[in-house]
């Protein structure tokens, strides 16, 4: 049985957000036209959070942009909300990730019953898992890696995602790649 897993697709990740990835909207646009052009297709359909309360130095005044951020997605902003555009109306749960630490991938998340998100979807009996979202060099990278490495057979759904930057991004790729995902260029 299948999953999607939709990756940190909230306002502070995509244009005019604290931390933008160009196509970001683009991305949640197209993740609620393809759920609802292949509605019956997952049999559970979940989404990742960026839950920000005092991640201490993952946040910077002055960031790296490799370990360190400016601050986006703080519980109780605007910014932490998903985008307008993502059709969260088939998604059966939320895991919030990264309240007082840096979390990149999903599988750092909890449930709001605090399951994690492994273990979740194993309860319900979903062996394979697509996963789609922002950014594909951090957060999408992170979760698929976990996916694959907790033994769901993991796909990217690349037309669904977005990347920071070109150089990250391919690096990503290839390690997705090297660790048995399958990256999907065409739906």
């Amino acid at each position: 049985m299948r999953g999607l897993i939709i990756v940190d697709v909230q306002n502070d990740f995509c244009e005019g957000g604290s931390l933008a990835v160009p196509g970001g909207a683009a991305v949640a646009r197209a993740i609620s036209a393809h759920l609802a052009a292949r509605a019956g297709e997952y049999e559970r359909i979940v989404a990742t959070h960026d839950h920000h309360v005092d991640p201490g130095s993952h946040f910077s005044d002055h960031p790296d942009y490799a370990a360190s951020w400016p601050p986006h997605c703080v519980v109780g902003t605007r910014g932490e909300q998903f985008h307008p555009d993502l059709d969260v109306s088939s998604v059966e749960e939320v895991f919030n990730k990264g309240e007082h630490a840096a979390a990149y991938s999903g599988f750092e998340g909890a449930s709001s019953a605090g399951e994690p998100l492994a273990g979740w979807l194993r309860d319900r009996d979903i062996t394979d898992v697509d996963v789609a979202g922002i950014a594909t060099d951090y957060c999408v990278r992170a979760t698929a890696a976990d996916a694959a490495a907790a033994g769901f057979g993991t796909r990217v759904l690349l037309p669904l995602t977005a990347g920071v930057a070109p150089q990250t991004t391919q690096r990503a790729l290839d390690e997705l790649r090297a660790a048995g995902v399958e990256l999907v260029e065409q739906l």
